[in-house]
């Protein structure tokens, strides 16, 4: 008798476990949510995460997984498009590979700071590069997240005021070709170099200078190997915070709402954090015998955006949105 019934509790339990695999998450309680992405857990974008998984905790469980401990740079945006991440942070060089018209949003001098990045993504072009990405990537684009912008330093003391000053300068790239027109953009000769052999670079003269955020710069002690920063701001860095298209549509309008309210909400603390660090990274660095100034922005935008206009990736790019992009106040 007692074999019968462990017998029919056995059958009702695994009935009950057939049916709650086929029950949608949604009816289970708190969704597990993996967010994957490239930076450390002292990058400033890490509290973003924190900040934004404690206000949707509610109805996720956010899953942070930084380092590229999940997927390595660059593949993120293909394990969102096959359902095997829930949410990333996706580099637009990334997202320009699959839909050329978006390799306009990685060129020089397109945003002047992170408030001209925000009001376009937040504007009817942002909107429709965004619908773009939904509708050919099948993956939702929460918003911009800011992360500094690019200076250029220098281990020689030639004083740079225009791209010319720059001519025959070995400018550190990151390797591929989108960076190398950049380099070339700023009137350098760009040389490819991989990130963790730059503070060498600098320091035997295979490289005369490299561009980054000043937060890197810090962070990898490159100021040691420069005598000087360049205030270029040529390039404002940022990536997408972005989540899984199947998980957006199963939200409810309301829910949709209240996750983008709280994506908005981190994305702001961010930025903030990140500008006013950079503020006090360019302070510190002159206090550290650096000179730290800024050319003639000007000129460098006007030559930046000519070589980008003659080069084959212009021919991409939405009509008319460069100029519109360089209107709006």
């Amino acid at each position: 008798m007692t074999h019968h019934i462990n017998r029919r509790c056995a059958i009702a339990a695994g009935a009950a476990l057939a049916s709650a695999a086929l029950v949608p998450a949604w009816a289970q309680g708190t969704t597990p949510l993996r967010f994957a992405a490239v930076f450390s857990d002292r990058d400033i974008r890490a509290d973003m995460m924190k900040m934004f998984g404690k206000d949707v905790e509610a109805d996720f469980k956010l899953e942070v997984y930084l380092n590229s401990t999940l997927y390595r740079q660059g593949t993120e945006l293909v394990a969102l498009q096959r359902n095997n991440l829930d949410m990333g942070n996706i580099g637009p060089q990334d997202i320009a590979k699959q839909v050329p018209a978006w390799s306009l949003l990685t060129s020089a001098y397109l945003f002047r700071d992170a408030n001209h990045l925000g009001a376009f993504f937040a504007s009817d072009m942002g909107t429709e590069m965004k619908k773009m990405v939904e509708d050919q990537l099948k993956v939702k684009i929460l918003g911009p997240t800011f992360f500094g912008t690019r200076q250029v330093g220098l281990k020689p003391k030639k004083k740079i005021n225009v791209p010319a000053d720059l001519a025959g300068i070995k400018l550190r790239m990151p390797p591929g070709e989108s960076w190398a027109l950049l380099g070339r953009s700023l009137g350098a000769n760009p040389t490819p170099m991989a990130y963790a052999e730059t503070y060498t670079g600098l320091q035997t003269g295979a490289i005369d200078g490299q561009d980054n955020p000043l937060p890197n710069v810090q962070n990898m002690k490159f100021f040691e190997v420069m005598s000087q920063i360049v205030l270029t701001s040529h390039l404002v860095g940022y990536d997408l915070l972005t989540v899984n298209m199947k998980i957006w549509e199963s939200m409810s309008p309301a829910k949709q709402q209240a996750f983008q309210a709280a994506a908005d909400k981190a994305i702001a603390w961010s930025t903030a954090e990140h500008l006013k660090r950079e503020k006090e990274l360019a302070d510190s660095f002159r206090q550290q015998g650096l000179d730290v100034y800024e050319p003639n922005i000007d000129a460098f935008r006007e030559h930046a955006q000519k070589i980008y206009l003659a080069s084959a990736e212009a021919k991409q790019w939405p009509a008319g949105m460069l100029d519109k992009i360089n209107a709006m106040k």
